[in-house]
């Protein structure tokens, strides 16, 4: 547990004056944990006389909006907070619920303190980041990823010292921190009781999310106490019927000694001595009984299993398959190693907070792969919003990327427009060629990764934003980075995982994919490919990858006359047949890709040259091995 112990106030005025005045903090004056965060309220230029100016507070109607993703959380943590709120009523009390962002989206408790709290924001659309409100519980909770307690004058702003506030997380399925908990009162009426209660209620709505989620599958409870299942203490896993833990608890993500990275990777087996198929025939045999287990790391467990929707008999279906067995990335997985192995990489990141960078020659998917992703993880009902950099004018991208106020430029909607990274909140972003984007914006851009902060053009309030990041590009960003048309903090940033997506004419899955694309386009029709056209199809070098084949195929299949024809050379689009039919013409395709590709490079190369050496042609010529006519040509062009 992570909570503070109350220093004399005399040791706290000490302990912020020196920290003031030299910027350090005197050795064993304060717990740790308050140091901790005193600091880092310091480093973000925080004073402890000063207000909260730069702190975010949404209106009605931004709030209203902001929490729309946050509508499960909000639903399933209410009955936990109006329970809350009824062991400590009358007594000057508010209870607090934040995002994980430190945004604060309900409240509830006695009115009377509530209008007291109201003066410093605490209450709904106010941010208490620690960034913008210094040490604060729900604000350093988050900072430490545990419950805290925080007592009066060890608020870091003075303003907010007449508070007693204890704040735990609130942990999701997938060890990921949903938002926060938070019991609030005036200093002196604080119980010390209320962490207990506040970390006690947390648990409870962590267990009703884990239920929402996968309480209708097969899933497991197990504490070291047979008496500890179905209490608020027990651990909680949801298991694949091959025995893979997909999702756990907080509680189980500790008794079982694994990390949120373990999940979807680790079995039961691996943790327990126990299997999957026996815990199933217990169950059977003795519904609602638990059994005995041995951890890994040594100590007891009881663990009894719970079933959801059973298999079925082996005779029809051996394993009842796991979500990601029949999801959007296993629909894109027709056997070619390497993208299954990037399939496989960028499943791990599901639900994490990590951006994904896809690469890939234009036509082969890149804004397929990522809606498969988007609708493969826990945002699969929020918005996915693709925003195409290269295909906006220069002129209009930021007001469509930011949004705008009304009146923020000529020709602007009267009402004003939210953009698309704010449409974008609570589900997933995509930047597709964001190689693309101008120089002058991608500041902008890493400003709002960094802060997840959102400000329309022409002014107003930021509004805090909360979607995952997937950028897309054709480019070789790196070389975008040497030759200064693309900053390399943006680059850093975007790119915490980079998969590249192999061409068509690369892939060793060709005719599971030609199937496949039939399939889509016209199912259930018993549509296929003439051998002769089939052997066509392989040999040809696809300039456009699997773009240029999906228009192909759908076109033949408009022009077919009766369900189970066959697709022959008459069904495709003349301009393909020729080529198709001229193995030279192809050829001549595959070394314009690589002329095109060596040029790009080039141009790179003497780009970068003549920034280093500031614009000087002949020293660059030199360098270069070329003579100064050839520089100057290349220059033009």
């Amino acid at each position: 547990m992570v909570s503070s112990t109350k220093a004399p106030d005399a040791l706290l005025r000490k302990a912020r004056h020196a920290l003031v005045e030299r910027g350090q903090l005197p050795n064993g004056l304060i717990h740790d944990l308050v140091a901790r965060s005193w600091r880092r309220s310091f480093d973000a230029g925080l004073a402890p006389t000063g207000g909260c100016a730069q702190a975010p507070y949404l209106d009605a109607s931004e709030l209203a909006r902001y929490i729309e993703p946050h509508h499960e959380l909000i639903a399933n943590a209410r009955p936990m907070m109006e329970y809350l709120y009824s062991q400590t009523r009358d007594s000057g009390v508010m209870v607090v619920l934040s995002d994980h962002h430190g945004v604060l989206l309900h409240v509830t408790g006695d009115a009377h303190f509530m209008t007291r709290a109201e003066r410093v924001s605490l209450a709904p659309g106010a941010s208490w980041h620690e960034h913008y409100r210094g040490t604060n519980a729900i604000g350093t909770a988050l900072a430490e990823a545990g419950p805290v307690v925080v007592h009066g004058a060890e608020h870091y702003l003075e303003r907010n010292g007449f508070l007693a506030c204890s704040a735990a997380p609130i942990v999701g399925p997938h060890g990921d921190i949903l938002g926060v908990l938070d019991a609030s009162s005036a200093q002196q009426t604080h119980h010390p009781h209320t962490l207990a209660l506040v970390r006690a209620a947390a648990h409870m709505i962590e267990n009703r999310l884990f239920s929402v989620r996968y309480g209708t599958g097969p899933h497991i409870r197990f504490h070291p106490m047979a008496e500890g299942i179905g209490t608020v203490a027990e651990g909680v896993a949801a298991v694949t019927w091959d025995g893979r833990i997909l999702a756990a608890n907080h509680a189980g993500l500790a008794w079982l000694g694994i990390t949120p990275a373990d999940l979807g990777v680790k079995a039961l087996e691996d943790l327990l001595d126990v299997r999957m198929e026996a815990l199933v025939d217990r169950e059977k045999r003795h519904p609602g009984q638990a059994a005995p287990a041995k951890r890994a790391g040594g100590g007891g467990l009881f663990v009894r299993m719970e079933r959801g929707e059973p298999p079925l008999p082996k005779a029809i279906r051996p394993i009842r398959p796991s979500p990601e067995e029949t999801d959007e990335l296993t629909a894109l997985d027709t056997g070619d190693p390497r993208m299954r192995a990037a399939i496989g990489r960028a499943r791990k990141i599901l639900g994490k907070p990590i951006p994904l960078l896809i690469q890939g020659d234009t036509g082969v998917g890149k804004e397929v792969f990522a809606r498969a992703m988007h609708h493969s993880g826990l945002r699969r009902t929020k918005p996915f919003v693709a925003v195409n950099c290269a295909a906006l004018p220069e002129n209009l991208i930021e007001a469509e990327l930011f949004g705008y106020v009304p009146g923020a430029f000529t020709g602007a909607r009267r009402d004003g427009a939210p953009g698309r990274i704010r449409e974008a909140c609570g589900g997933t972003l995509l930047l597709d060629e964001i190689g693309d984007m101008p120089l002058a914006l991608q500041g902008r851009l890493l400003r709002v990764l960094e802060d997840h902060e959102v400000v329309p053009l022409g002014g107003g309030r930021p509004v805090t934003v909360d979607f995952a990041l997937i950028c897309a590009t054709h480019r070789d960003l790196k070389i975008e980075v040497d030759a200064g048309r693309f900053r390399g903090d943006l680059y850093y940033r975007i790119n915490a995982l980079t998969i590249r997506l192999p061409c068509l004419r690369e892939r060793s899955d060709f005719d599971r994919l030609v199937t496949a694309c039939i399939e889509r386009i016209a199912p259930g029709r018993g549509v296929v490919l003439n051998d002769a056209l089939m052997r066509a199809f392989r040999d040809y070098d696809w300039p456009g990858n699997i773009r240029q084949m999906a228009c192909a195929l759908r076109t033949a299949c408009a022009l077919l006359d009766t369900p189970g024809s066959v697709i022959d050379w008459p069904h495709l689009p003349d301009d393909l047949a020729r080529d198709l039919k001229s193995p030279s013409r192809a050829a001549d395709r595959q070394n314009d890709h690589a002329v095109d590709s060596l040029r790009h490079t080039s141009n790179a190369v003497i780009h970068r040259t003549m920034e280093v050496l500031n614009g000087n042609k002949s020293e660059a010529a030199r360098r270069l091995g070329i003579s100064r006519s050839t520089l100057y040509r290349r220059i033009k062009s």
